[in-house]
């Protein structure tokens, strides 16, 4: 392994043997890795014996790590909490994460006097109530017509309070007619009575069936009791319904309790996470999941990673949960932890034989299918070129369709605040996460070709270094000269013949190498509307660029005008107010209240502002 740099080597000398969490950081400050130890001084110096056997992931991560942030807990489980937390909220390069699953719908309970129940794919911190997410939006929305078909739960958007519905405000509305509501806004039913239907709702979506069973004939023969026939025989019809809807899903386990099963399935760096959820002894859903940054990891790990993640946000946890590798060491304080938010014991068991064994194979099977699905449809994207692109392969006469493009432009003001865009499409569209800015170090002056020469060499360095593939083709805005300044960067970096072509501005006359006049390409032809669409897409992204930093010189520049205002005094103000229009916007009072101004300092911030000069 390479040196270890000073100041991670400080860090580690002085590094804690409590519980706690890890970050370690690159060169930008952003955090790549988090992680949790028993005890963090051993678990971080881990990483830098020399003795250790690395795989390439563990090389490059290590090799990148410019920092590192310890946070000291009082448990295992605590630190277990932490790492879980962080890395749902930074989502960093190197640690198993789950796919984005913000546009998975949640079924909502509102926060309201009178809650309605519905799909959102907005969570909202409200007070609501949100089950989810559901990974199948099919078997959602079957929940959702099963519990307008049991439940009479309002479906309108009316905002109701205990107030309103007493003055009569409201009509009610066909729903109350064919018996689909009760008519709260009415008063019709008591907020009391309403309220008792949802937490039926509620446990209605949990699974829990034969409880509600339970509850709904005691009801029944308390407003028997009471001559409260109509209302018993509304209870009865709906006990009936529920009886009616549990019969038609199947039992899998005889002992009617709630638990998890949860498998995976890995292939190369692609991950498929099932959960089956089992309640009152029946299968109420699957859910599943995919991973990123799975390359080499054990099943164990990740199905670890995985629970830490899916149980932080989960809205039931079970008594049981049943895996198919063992967790070693992450067994007992994900077991603490799990049992900490459930408030009572959470078993976690790897079964071997019997119907346990069999359910867990049955999960592992739709884990692989799931898959192998995913797979396909890779390789399927994988193999779909689009027809734009493939005429711009015919229009440029290349080998390779042109599916991964990199466009280049530069952008200055008389030399000025130079700088150089680099933007990236795949397959014809915009993948952003690509894009790059690039401040110019070589010139000040005005020189569009060594600028260029200078953007290109340094993209294709760092990507020969990191040993990624060169992309399909380059495209550069300009002419000629621009061109012929690319070409000499890549030809320093040991690219001959790269797939490049020259986009100019005016005509748009396209150039490739070796050739002195512009290609012949037809003014409709789909591949010229590619190299358009891309060459101003790496227009515009400059150019923002360039007025953004612009407008930061200008601003500061500004400031700096200011008599007995210093560096010091101008990053305190700056810190504090955010920017100059609102430093301008500031009285003498309150520029003085900042700690490290006086009001000397402060009349004359004031004065230049507001005095006509």
């Amino acid at each position: 392994m390479q040196e270890i740099p000073q100041n991670i080597a400080q860090k580690l000398a002085n590094l804690s043997d409590k519980p706690g969490v890890y970050l370690f950081k690159d060169r930008r400050g952003d955090i790549i890795y988090i992680g949790k130890a028993k005890v963090l001084k051993n678990r971080v110096r881990s990483y830098f014996h020399r003795g250790r056997i690395y795989d390439i992931k563990l090389v490059r991560m290590v090799s990148r790590i410019e920092d590192i942030e310890t946070i000291v807990t009082d448990s295992e489980v605590e630190a277990l909490i932490l790492e879980a937390n962080l890395v749902k909220e930074y989502k960093p390069r190197y640690n198993i994460n789950l796919k984005d699953d913000k546009s998975f719908p949640y079924i909502r309970v509102s926060d309201e006097p009178f809650p309605r129940i519905f799909p959102t794919r907005r969570l909202i911190r409200d007070g609501s109530r949100y089950f989810g997410p559901y990974t199948d939006v099919n078997g959602m929305r079957d929940v959702l017509k099963a519990i307008r078909r049991l439940f009479p739960v309002r479906s309108c958007k009316l905002k109701m309070t205990e107030q309103t519905v007493q003055k009569g405000k409201h009509i009610v509305c066909l729903d109350y007619h064919i018996h689909k509501c009760l008519g709260p806004c009415e008063g019709y039913i008591s907020r009391t009575e309403y309220l008792d239907i949802i937490e039926y709702v509620v446990k209605f979506i949990q699974g829990h069936t034969s409880e509600i069973e339970k509850q709904l004939k005691i009801r029944i023969t308390e407003l028997a009791e009471s001559l409260r026939f109509e209302e018993a025989a509304r209870l009865r019809d709906q006990l009936k319904a529920v009886t009616n809807f549990q019969q038609r899903q199947k039992i899998v386990d005889q002992t009617r309790k709630d638990r998890d099963i949860l498998a995976a399935a890995s292939e190369d760096q692609d991950t498929c996470c099932v959960v089956f959820k089992v309640r009152d002894g029946k299968i109420i859903a699957r859910q599943h999941f995919y991973l990123q940054n799975v390359r080499n990891e054990n099943l164990d790990t990740v199905i670890a990673a995985f629970m830490k993640q899916y149980y932080l946000k989960a809205d039931f946890i079970p008594a049981e949960i049943y895996l198919q590798v063992d967790l070693g060491e992450e067994l007992q304080p994900l077991s603490e932890w799990l049992s900490m938010k459930r408030s009572s014991a959470v078993h976690i068991v790897q079964p071997q034989r019997g119907e346990k064994a069999q359910l867990l194979q049955m999960c592992i099977k739709n884990a692989r299918l799931l898959l192998n699905e995913l797979l396909i449809q890779k390789q399927k994207a994988r193999d779909y070129v689009a027809g734009s692109i493939t005429a711009l392969q015919k229009d440029l006469s290349l080998k390779n369709p042109p599916k991964r493009i990199e466009a280049f432009d530069i952008s200055n003001i008389q030399g000025a605040d130079p700088v150089a865009s680099m933007v990236c499409f795949v397959n014809g569209k915009p993948y952003k996460s690509a894009y790059r800015h690039y401040k110019i170090r070589s010139k000040k002056s005005p020189d569009d070709f060594a600028m260029m020469n200078e953007v290109v060499g340094r993209r294709y360095k760092r990507l020969i270094n990191e040993k990624e593939p060169l992309p399909d083709l380059i495209l550069i805005d300009g002419g000629k000269g621009q061109l012929s300044a690319a070409l000499k960067a890549l030809k320093e970096l040991g690219i001959h013949e790269p797939s490049i072509a020259a986009l100019a501005k005016k005509l748009d006359e396209v150039f490739v190498p070796g050739q002195k006049d512009p290609l012949n390409i037809r003014r409709d032809s789909a591949g010229l509307r590619v190299l358009q669409k891309v060459r101003d897409e790496s227009h515009r992204f400059a150019i923002s660029y360039h007025r953004k930093l612009r407008k930061k010189r200008t601003l500061i520049s500004e400031i700096d005008k200011i008599p007995g205002i210093g560096p010091q005094r101008k990053t305190l103000l700056l810190k504090n107010f955010g920017s100059v229009t609102k430093i301008k916007q500031k009285s003498v009072e309150e520029l003085s209240a900042i700690a490290g101004i006086s009001t000397k300092t402060a009349t004359q911030v004031f004065d230049y502002f507001h005095k006509e000069r």
